[in-house]
This record gives structure tokens, sequence and C-alpha cells, in this order.
């Protein structure tokens, strides 16, 4: 694996690890905040969508949404239009740990970037955009190959 490489899965660790802790009295897992925040922003979105717009699994999808569901912080209903389809629905805690787990995700990137200047920010948030949308270019890509 290139350093770079090696680099990204270290701070991705490290990040899981802080999120741990800090998400800990809030009763969600270091994964469980990505989904609390799609359905939050999302309100019944659909849970194959979930998927695709985290990239994740669906099997893990609707495993972290089960565990959400029985801790209450989520709803999933059938679809009316589509009974195959399950849509989620945020609860009100759901939206009561919202506030919490934005000021870790953003007190997270601060302390992370603190000896950043404002031009090394904003150098690293373009070529992360950048990166990113790669990435996602060749999963996508995956799908078509199969």
């Amino acid at each position: 694996m290139s350093s770079f490489m090696r680099s990204l899965g270290e701070c991705w660790r490290c990040a899981n690890l802080y999120r741990a802790a800090k998400f800990e009295s809030l009763d969600i897992g270091c994964y469980q905040y990505t989904y609390i925040l799609t359905v939050c922003r999302n309100p019944g979105i659909a849970q194959e969508a979930i998927s695709a717009q985290i990239y994740i699994h669906k099997s893990n999808v609707a495993r972290q949404l089960a565990a959400l569901e029985e801790k209450g912080f989520i709803e999933r209903k059938t679809d009316e239009s589509d009974k195959r389809n399950l849509r989620v629905y945020p609860t009100q805690k759901a939206y009561d740990v919202l506030p919490e787990i934005e000021r870790v995700l953003s007190e997270w990137d601060e302390m992370l970037l603190e000896n950043f200047s404002e031009e090394e920010r904003a150098q690293l948030e373009s070529l992360s955009a950048r990166l990113s949308a790669r990435a996602k270019k060749i999963v996508r890509g995956l799908g078509e190959k199969q």
C-alpha cells in the first residue's frame, strides 16, 4: 500500500476512535452517525438509496439501520407505492443528537487541521473532493462491468 493510502487509512481509523469515544454517551457507534445524518437530512429516504448515497453495502446498511431502529433513532416503514421498498424516517431522538454529532465532527476537523493555513485547507479540500469524485466514478464503473 502506498504511504498516501496508509496515511489516509490511519486518519480514518483515528477518526473512528475519536468518534467512538465522543458518541458513546449518545449510544451510537462510530459508523452510525452517518446514517443519522443522512436520514435527518433526507426524511423518508429509501433504505436502498442510503446504501448508494453513502457507499456502503446494502447488507451493512440494513444491519446498522436495524440497530438504530432498536435504539429508537429511526423508523422504517414500507413504501405504500412499492411494498418492496423501506422508507427511513428519523425520530425525535435522532434530531436531538444531531447537533452533538455535528459538533463532534466539526471539532475533529478543526483539531486535525489546526496547523494548516487557510490556503492549505482550501487545497486539501479541493484535492480531497477530486480524489473522492474519482473513487466514486471507479466504484460506479464496477457495477457496469458486472
